[in-house]
Order: structure tokens, then sequence, then C-alpha cells
């Protein structure tokens, strides 16, 4: 009978045991907060904004001015050759060799051999087979160690992340690409009047780069590719207006200057 008399002590207490596990089972559970998802971090817009500065059609008078500028400011470039400009005399050849000898600085890429022929546009871009030949001989005189290009007055894109030329133009941009050429226009150009002479101030040029920079009107975000013409440059008043115009740009302490090898989406 005591073995019996001892079995509801023995239920109680498989009870009570069960009783504590689950209190204590609850309590452990309140105490460990819930899983939560960690939200990504937020994609910060960076400060910094990269420019390029591109000169055009030289060797040409005007072209020493810009070396100089970019020299003495200690600002990159990308000099846009003509070969015909850089072949025919012993002055397009020292430039080319001065541009070529500060690798650091500056970048030589294509601009055609003939510049359209001469300047006959239409002609031109009508004959796409006649075209590449020209970019491909201005590829062997230059001895580009790149595959960027520009098209003479027209401003066509073509590279990995950017397609963008005029139906004049399509036909030869397309051979251009199946030959690997990064073609490369710009966001912004200094222009210049009927005597070659840059048309706006310096200063209007500065506050035209940091707008379309602020505002996010450029090909490429936080990227602004300015278009000048070596020949803009050659008196010197305008070489000084160069200067300044760079000066300014160089306050903002958030612009870096690059070749146009850094720029984002080129076709290796």
């Amino acid at each position: 009978m005591a073995n019996f008399a001892a079995i509801p002590r023995l239920i109680n207490m498989i009870g009570y045991l069960i009783y504590i596990a689950a209190h204590f089972f609850t309590q452990f559970s309140a105490a460990v907060a819930p899983i939560q998802k960690i939200a990504p971090a937020p994609v910060v817009d960076s400060l910094t904004k990269y420019i390029y500065l591109s000169f055009d059609d030289g060797p040409l008078p005007g072209t020493r001015n810009c070396i100089t500028i970019c020299e003495q400011e200690q600002v990159a470039a990308t000099f846009f050759e003509v070969a015909f400009h850089q072949s025919r005399s012993s002055f397009g050849k020292n430039l080319y060799k001065r541009i070529a000898g500060n690798p650091k600085l500056f970048l030589i890429a294509n601009h055609s051999y003939s510049h359209a022929f001469y300047g006959d546009y239409l002609n031109y871009y009508h004959q796409s087979d006649s075209s590449l030949e020209d970019f491909l001989k201005a590829g062997r005189i230059l001895q580009t160690n790149n595959n960027i290009a520009r098209l003479p007055g027209n401003n066509a894109w073509n590279t990995s992340n950017i397609k963008r030329a005029s139906g004049l133009v399509r036909p030869l941009v397309k051979k251009m690409d199946s030959v690997g050429f990064n073609v490369v226009g710009w966001d912004m150009e200094w222009r210049f009047n009927k005597s070659g002479r840059p048309i706006d101030a310096p200063e209007k040029i500065a506050a035209l780069a940091d707008s379309l920079l602020l505002l996010n009107k450029t090909k490429t975000k936080n990227h602004l590719v300015i278009l000048m013409h070596d020949h803009e440059f050659r008196a010197s008043v305008d070489s000084a207006k160069l200067a300044r115009m760079i000066g300014l740009l160089k306050r903002n302490p958030n612009y870096q200057f690059r070749k146009l090898t850094s720029y984002p989406g080129l076709k290796k």
C-alpha cells in the first residue's frame, strides 16, 4: 500500500516539473528579441565629380598654350588629334611629342586623319567605309594606345553604356563599334566665334559645368566631358581665359580632373 500511496505524490512532482519547465521556457522566449531583417544601407551619392577636359583638332596654333596651362595647373586633359595636322610639319610633330611625353597628365585620342575629308562632312559620313579607313589611318600615324575616338563635327557616343548617333553618322559609328572603337562625344562645349576665339567668359563656362553636374544633366552621372578646340586659345588673352576657367573649377574640392581613359563604361 505504501507504494500506491506514493503514486499521487510522484504525479504531482512530475506535473510541477513540467510547469517549471514551461514557465522557464516562456520567460526565456520573452527575453529574446525577435529576429529582424536588417535593411540594406542606403546608397550615398559620392560627392566626387569628375571633369574631362578635351581639346579637338590639334596640333594647331593654340595647342602649345593648352599644354602649358594644363601642366601649370596640373590637370589632366585629352587631346583629340587630327593625324593630318600632326604629320604635315615639324610644328605638329613636336607638339604631338610634347603631349605624348607627359602620359601622367595627357592622353592622345583619335579625331580622324582628314577631319571629315577636310570639312566635307556630308560626303564623309555618306562614305562609311572610307571614313572608317580614315580613322584607322589616323590610329596608325598617331600610334594611340587606346581605342577612344571622336567624330569630326558631331556629338555621337558609342560606349558600353551610351548609344547616341544621328542617322547621318550611324553607319560609320556601327563600323567603328565593330572594330572596337569607343566613340566619345561631350556634355558641354566652349563655343568659338567666326574668328575662332572663345565666345563665353570663363566664369560662364565654369558656372555651366557646376550646373550640369549639380542637376545631373550629363551623359553619365557625376562625370562631365568639356569640349574645347586648340585654336581658341592661340592668343594670350584667350589662353588666360582657359587658365581662369580651370582655376575656378579647381576651387571646388569635390572636382577631380581625369583623362578619358577613366570614363565609365568604355569597351576594353
